[in-house]
């Protein structure tokens, strides 16, 4: 038996808000689906094989405050990101800042390697880039 990542499924309050955020990150909307009441759409966006799952409920309930800072998030029991790998990490950054994803991006190096970065979609929920060219 072999398994392969097929998806993540965020929950969003603004679909079309989602959908022009995550273009930009160069996912592509691939499959939608919508109640006939309007209480729920479902958006797959693909992005290189995989999916990105998104929920928009009409009655939505907001994210809970999360920790300013994705360190302070991580000590709770959760999903706390999905991560985007990227050939350059400078090539990136450059990328978020021109198209106004965020204004300001700090790189780092994590206890496993790899250089990183963090963004919020426009729910807040974290996105983590990264550049890991480590063998496997």
């Amino acid at each position: 038996m072999m398994f392969v990542f097929h998806h993540v499924a965020i929950s969003v309050s603004n679909p079309q808000r989602s959908i022009a955020f995550y273009q930009q990150l160069g996912f592509k909307p691939v499959f939608e689906w919508a109640a006939d009441d309007g209480s729920l759409q479902i958006i797959h966006l693909d992005l290189a094989g995989t999916l990105l799952e998104l929920f928009a409920y009409k009655n939505f309930e907001p994210l809970k405050q999360q920790g300013k800072k994705v360190e302070t998030d991580l000590p709770r029991i959760g999903v706390k990101h999905f991560a985007l790998r990227v050939q350059s990490i400078e090539d990136a950054k450059q990328h978020v800042l021109e198209k106004g994803i965020a204004d300001q991006i700090e790189i780092k190096r994590g206890r496993t390697g790899i250089d990183y970065f963090f963004i919020q979609d426009p729910d807040g929920i974290w996105v983590e880039i990264v550049e890991d060219n480590r063998q496997r």
